[in-house]
C-alpha cells in the first residue's frame, strides 16, 4: 500500500530534536508504508531546506513559496526565488495565501504576496498550495481567498486548500473553480466534526491526505510532534468516514496527489 504525505513541513530543529539526520528522517517515515513526500516551504530559507531534501531522497518533491505569516518579512527583504525554478523536484508553489486568524502581517499584504506568488505558479505552471485560515466565525479570509483564487482558475491555474477546516459553503465553492482539498489529522479530533462533515461533500477525485507535519499529529498521537508517517491514520478516518478501505483511500489519494503535481 502507498501513501502520498501531500504537505510536510522539515525543519532541522526536527532533526536536532529527535537526534536524527535528513536519512534517518526520512527513513524513519518510510518505515511501514512506502510514502510519497511532499516538502513544503513557506520562507526562503524553507524553500532552500525544501529543495535540499527534495532532491536527497527518490520518493520526495517539493514546493517554495511565502506563508502569509511572513509576507510583511518578504516585502521588506524581497529573496530571489527564480534560483528555484530548475530545481529537479519542485512540483509545486507554496505554501502561501491568506490568515487572518494571527494577524502577523498585514492584510494587504499578504494579498500582495498571495497575487504575485500565484502568477509565479502560472508562470511556472505549477500547481498552487493554498493556506486559508480566519478568525472563528469569520469568513473574510475565505471571501478573499475565493475571489483571488477563482481569478487563478479561470487564468489556468490549479491550486488545492490545504488543511481545510472551512464550512460546506467555501467547500463547494472552492471545488467549483476546480480547487482540491487536503485533509489532515484534524479529521481524527472529537472537536472537528465540521471536517468530519465536508467528507462527503468533497469528489474523491479532489481529495488529497496530508499530515502538515510536524503540527497536528493525530489522535493517537494528538499533542506530540507530528511525522509523515503518521498520514496512515488520516487515510485510516477517513476511511471510516466514507465506509471505504484504508487501501482504497490510499490508492485514490495517492492517485490523486500524483495527478495534481504532475508525478508520472
Amino acid at each position: 500500500m502507498e501513501l502520498f504525505d501531500s504537505h510536510f513541513h522539515y525543519y532541522r530543529e526536527s532533526e536536532e530534536k529527535n537526534n536524527m539526520t535528513m536519512s534517518d528522517y526520512y527513513d524513519f517515515c518510510e518505515a511501514d508504508n512506502p510514502t510519497y513526500l511532499m516538502a513544503v516551504a513557506g520562507s526562503y530559507e524553507g524553500s532552500l531546506l525544501a529543495t535540499e531534501f527534495a532532491e536527497k531522497f527518490e520518493r520526495a518533491y517539493c514546493a517554495v513559496g511565502v506563508h502569509p505569516h511572513d509576507a510583511d518579512a518578504y516585502l521588506k527583504n524581497r529573496e530571489d526565488f527564480s534560483i528555484f525554478r530548475n530545481a529537479k523536484k519542485l512540483k509545486a508553489i507554496g505554501e502561501l495565501g491568506l490568515d487572518y486568524f494571527y494577524d502577523l502581517s498585514d492584510y494587504a499584504n499578504q494579498i500582495k504576496v498571495f497575487e504575485e506568488f500565484l502568477s509565479l505558479a502560472l508562470d511556472w505552471n505549477l500547481p498552487a498550495i493554498v493556506h486559508c485560515r480566519d478568525k472563528d466565525n469569520r469568513y473574510c479570509a475565505y471571501d478573499d481567498c475565493y475571489r483571488i483564487l477563482k481569478n487563478f482558475s479561470e487564468h489556468g491555474g490549479k491550486f488545492v486548500v490545504h488543511c481545510y477546516a472551512g464550512n460546506i459553503e467555501y467547500c463547494e465553492k472552492f471545488l467549483a473553480i476546480g480547487g482540491y482539498l487536503g485533509v489532515t489529522g484534524m479529521v481524527t479530533f472529537n472537536k472537528a466534526a465540521n471536517i468530519r462533515e465536508n467528507l462527503p461533500h468533497i469528489p474523491l477525485d479532489r481529495l488529497l491526505i496530508e499530515t502538515d507535519s510536524p503540527y497536528l499529529a493525530p489522535i493517537p498521537f494528538r499533542g506530540k510532534e507530528n511525522f509523515p508517517r503518521y498520514v496512515y491514520y488520516v487515510a485510516e478516518r477517513i476511511g471510516k468516514e466514507l465506509n471505504l478501505s484504508i487501501e482504497k483511500i490510499a490508492e485514490i489519494t495517492t492517485r490523486n496527489a500524483k495527478t495534481f503535481f504532475g508525478i508520472d
